[in-house]
């Protein structure tokens, strides 16, 4: 097709803002709606949905988002893509064609499935297929227990495929986040499956605008600069045939798309700069931002190569359970009686096979104005394989008002947890690409298989040695925010986070000083981990992977932040010496 391709995006997860369909019908003109809501561990709650309804195990919602657009959508022809389907897409296809047909309106429908690969588990590892876990090496046959979910990662061909055969509407399951903008651009620019660079490119589009607002200044470490702050409209792509890609937003939206919006999307939950996806490696490295009006960034320059032979799958099972309380201290002595709290907690989990974690968040202030300036959160958590150890604490808890430290109190307004929840455990592994069927059913119950990619390689991401030292000079004790932005995130029991700089002649220095070791000094509780350095030349930005931070995976740590979102923000905050002349 002529032009550019114009795909909008109006979900970023599960629970986004669900007026975002809204806001893009009222907006300028668009060729593709795509929604991403599946994270990690949103397949894990869509599982146990589905398994107690096997109707269920969507995100039915989107059922309600779509619904007053449909006569739009089809006036228009704008195509909808969407992973909805989580853990039945058939479904949600199904309830979609019922939608259209009381609409009265001539939409077709088709879903991508194929990548549930929970009832092919013994299957795949009798054929030597060990899923071992990415982050341990330990074959799935050493977990322990049983996986209620297991979603291997698709490719965009399919979405390209539905398009091609009519679709106007694409449910998917666990594909990508990326590919839901990848299918939709190699449809419209008819790409070939070895155009790896112009797939890369669209990787890189789709990676950019997955989020949602994160584009357009949500979550930026800059938000004090963006207009609209409190409500940043969702992002659009426009790909050409070539790949360039320019990132923008409708006018009427809030918040902005400049190259540091989008930087800080780049640098967000990546591995380094190779982003691998089943159908491109794309290098993130050759990525080149230009502001090229307002609202509107050109990515230009990225490169890609063949996929790795091997595709993720994410696993979930139950371990337990899991409970959170909190109270507060109040004035002095705010460690001594954290110590105290933390004593009688733990004696209530006496003689049980249950995990406590009991901090402070926050810091009382000297010579408080106001009670709240002296006041800190005193937040329990208790992990155990049993329900009975965790009510035990948290009866126990609230028989210590007499009993405990001076001022001792709970926000009576707030609901505290009275029952244990289940606990999640993740399991990140691999699979040969070419064991999943990846499949297209269309709406007349065709079924059109997607093959493999028809080349491979495999991947290592490149190594970056520690930089060099600058030439001394006149400095100055700030917090690194002063210079740098940030954007964090979490890949399974990983952390990942990217600082980086807009003024160019702070580059130099950021790269020198933020080595690993630094990294470590400046957050002492990555102090044992290992971490992985990578630099981006043109982004100004260096990037660490701070592995096992997050234990196994968000679903299961106990940290206070469990999927590593305030990382970068907790760094900014850290001090370092800085050269005057940059400030």
């Amino acid at each position: 097709m002529a032009g550019p391709i114009r795909i909008a995006g109006f979900s970023g997860y599960l629970g986004d803002r669900r007026s975002a369909l809204d806001e893009a019908m009222a907006g300028e003109p668009v060729d593709v709606l795509i929604g991403d809501y599946l994270a990690e561990f949103t397949l894990a709650m869509l599982a146990a949905r589905h398994r107690s309804d096997p109707s269920r195990g969507y995100v039915e919602y989107f059922l309600e988002q779509l619904g007053p657009h449909l006569s739009a959508i089809a006036e228009r022809g704008t195509r909808v893509v969407v992973n909805a389907g989580g853990f039945n897409p058939s479904g949600l296809a199904e309830a979609t064609r019922r939608l259209i047909a009381e609409a009265g309106v001539g939409l077709r429908v088709a879903h991508v499935e194929g990548d549930n690969v929970l009832g092919r588990l013994d299957e795949l590892q009798a054929g030597g297929h060990e899923l071992a876990s990415m982050d341990t090496g330990e074959p799935l046959a050493n977990w322990g227990v049983r996986p209620v979910a297991a979603n291997a990662y698709l490719g965009g061909w399919g979405i390209a495929a539905a398009l091609g055969a009519g679709a106007d509407v694409v449910v998917c399951g666990r594909v990508t986040d990326a590919s839901l903008t990848t299918g939709p651009a190699a449809w419209w620019h008819d790409w070939e499956r070895t155009d790896f660079d112009r797939l890369a490119a669209a990787v890189v589009a789709g990676h950019v605008i997955e989020c949602g607002p994160h584009a357009t200044g949500g979550n930026f470490s800059g938000f004090a600069s963006i207009p609209g702050a409190a409500a940043p409209g969702f992002p659009i792509a426009e790909i050409s045939a070539d790949g360039t890609t320019t990132i923008t937003k409708h006018s009427t939206d809030g918040g902005a798309v400049t190259v540091d919006t989008v930087t800080a999307q780049l640098v967000y939950e990546i591995q380094g700069p190779r982003y691998l996806n089943p159908d491109v490696t794309a290098h993130l490295d050759t990525v080149r931002l230009r502001q090229v009006g307002p609202d509107r960034v050109e990515l230009s320059g990225t490169t890609g190569s063949p996929p790795p032979p091997t595709t993720k799958v994410a696993l979930f099972a139950p371990i337990g359970h899991q409970i959170v309380t909190t109270l507060y201290a109040t004035g002095l002595d705010i460690d001594d009686k954290v110590a105290l709290v933390r004593e009688q907690a733990a004696s209530l989990l006496a003689g049980a096979d249950a995990e406590l974690d009991v901090c402070a968040l926050g810091t009382a202030a000297d010579d408080p104005q106001r009670q709240w300036d002296a006041t800190v959160q005193v937040r329990i958590m208790a992990t155990a394989a049993e329900r009975e150890p965790l009510q035990r604490l948290v009866s126990g808890i609230g028989e210590l008002y007499l009993s405990s430290i001076p001022g001792f109190f709970t926000d009576t307004a707030a609901r505290q947890a009275a029952t244990p929840s289940t606990r999640v455990d993740y399991w990140p592994a691999l699979v040969d690409v070419d064991v999943v069927e990846h499949v297209v059913v269309l709406d007349d119950g065709t079924r059109l298989p997607v093959a493999p990619p028809p080349r491979t390689e495999h991947v290592v991401q490149p190594g970056h040695p520690e930089p060099d030292e600058l030439e001394p000079a006149r400095t100055r004790r700030v917090p690194l925010g002063r210079l740098a932005h940030a954007r964090a995130g979490d890949k399974g029991g990983n952390s990942n986070v990217g600082l980086w700089v807009t003024d160019p002649a702070a580059w130099p220095w950021l790269r020198s000083a933020l080595s690993a070791e630094e990294l470590r000094r400046l957050m002492p509780e990555a102090k044992g981990l290992d971490i992985v350095r990578h630099e981006f030349p043109n982004l100004r930005a260096v990037h660490f992977v701070l592995r096992g931070l997050l234990g196994t995976g968000g679903s299961s740590n106990l940290r206070v932040d469990p999927i590593g979102k305030a990382v970068g923000e907790f760094l900014r905050a850290r001090h370092v010496d800085v050269p005057v002349e940059l400030l």
